[in-house]
């Protein structure tokens, strides 16, 4: 065998084994990149959760949701729209509001019809840096790419996500199945954060003693609790409601109440949270107070209300007889409320122990 044959035969050999070290290199890249795709996946899962457990307001939760995919995903711009069964409204979007107006319309757009009815995404591009996108009537320059999600939950339709990028077919090669991935997320939160909209939506502030209801205390008040690691709660109840309901009539009852809640609130701290919680109960939060720090309050609160002296409502009083005074009693229990954890459950526990109590109690209890 000649010299020259036996080199080729190496060089060939050497060659060989480049090629299959390349590819054993490749593999390992790829495993790489789809390990570390995975582990980027759970860290946006994981920044979704930590998401919704905050005690924010629900569109702030949505904007930080936008936020957390443009940062995680290196996305030049993302916009989330929902139809709140009355219009499309951008809940989120890292655009310019000038340009919101044209992508909060994208529904009616004939190139993403198929993607609603079959709620696939649409992937659209242009291929030189002088074209535009179809749906960009007035602007040239922003975006080149553009990915379209819409959004369902239960298989009605409830909006669309769309990501777009300043470059043509910049979206060529993106994992589509972490996208889904994400959106699906987004279908998620929004369902969680519809459910905090409703609480949200419902305060009202009670005709009679113009306080709050309980579900400001179960949104803004627990926020407010969960900046500190315990607080207090203090429950009380006008036991006697029922008795002057009937004997001078329900409208003394209403006025009685009236007066209640305004001494109570005329005693009060601004950061104090006092809201009327069902009936003739009320509750008063103290966020970061102990409650060995407001037993001297309570106590005082409770005397000064017991010697308020209501007048018989007028048309309650029957013809020929005098007005007579009404006075209320209470049956009072607080309580620590710690963060984190249900405000609704522990009220509800608080109602409970009132509830089960005798009708004639009138004290002071701590559980």
């Amino acid at each position: 065998m000649s010299i020259s044959l036996v080199i080729v035969i190496v060089l060939v050999a050497i060659v060989f084994a480049l090629i299959m070290y390349n590819i054993s290199i490749y593999k390992k890249v790829d495993n790489f990149n789809n390990l570390n795709k995975k582990i980027v996946s759970l860290n946006v899962l994981q920044d979704f959760m930590d998401t919704i457990s905050e005690d924010t307001p629900a569109t702030e939760k949505l904007r930080k949701v936008n936020e957390i995919l443009i940062q995680k995903y290196d996305i030049k711009y993302s916009t989330i729209v929902i139809y709140d069964g009355a219009e499309y409204r951008i809940v989120a979007s890292n655009v310019e509001q000038q340009h919101w107006p044209m992508l909060s319309d994208l529904y009616a757009d004939p190139i993403f019809a198929d993607s609603i009815q079959t709620a696939t995404p649409k992937y659209i591009t242009v291929d030189k840096e002088t074209e535009r996108l179809p749906y960009q009537k007035n602007e040239f320059g922003r975006a080149k790419s553009a990915m379209f999600f819409p959004l369902y939950i239960d298989n009605v339709y409830i909006g669309y996500w769309i990501i777009e990028s300043g470059m043509p077919h910049d979206f060529d090669k993106i994992d589509t199945t972490v996208l889904e991935v994400a959106k699906n997320n987004i279908v998620g939160i929004w369902k969680t954060v519809q459910n905090q909209n409703v609480v949200e939506n419902t305060i009202r502030d009670d005709e009679f003693s113009g306080l709050k209801s309980s579900q400001f205390l179960f949104s803004y008040g627990k926020r407010e609790a969960d900046k500190f690691p315990t607080s207090t709660l203090c429950m009380l109840n006008i036991t006697n409601i029922k008795a002057i309901n009937g004997n001078y009539g329900r409208e003394t009852g209403n006025d009685l109440i009236t007066n209640v809640a305004r001494t109570i609130r005329s005693t009060l701290a601004q950061n104090y949270i006092f809201v009327r919680y069902m009936g003739p109960k009320f509750v008063i939060l103290f966020p970061g107070v102990d409650s060995n720090a407001i037993s001297s309050y309570i106590q005082t609160m409770k005397k000064t209300i017991e010697e308020l002296q209501v007048v018989q409502n007028a048309t309650n009083v029957r013809p020929g007889e005098q007005p007579q005074r009404v006075s209320p009693t209470l049956n009072v229990i607080v309580t620590t409320y710690y963060k984190g954890t249900a405000m609704e459950g522990t009220t509800k526990r608080m109602e409970e122990y009132l509830d089960k109590a005798q009708e004639n109690e009138n004290s002071i209890n701590y559980i």
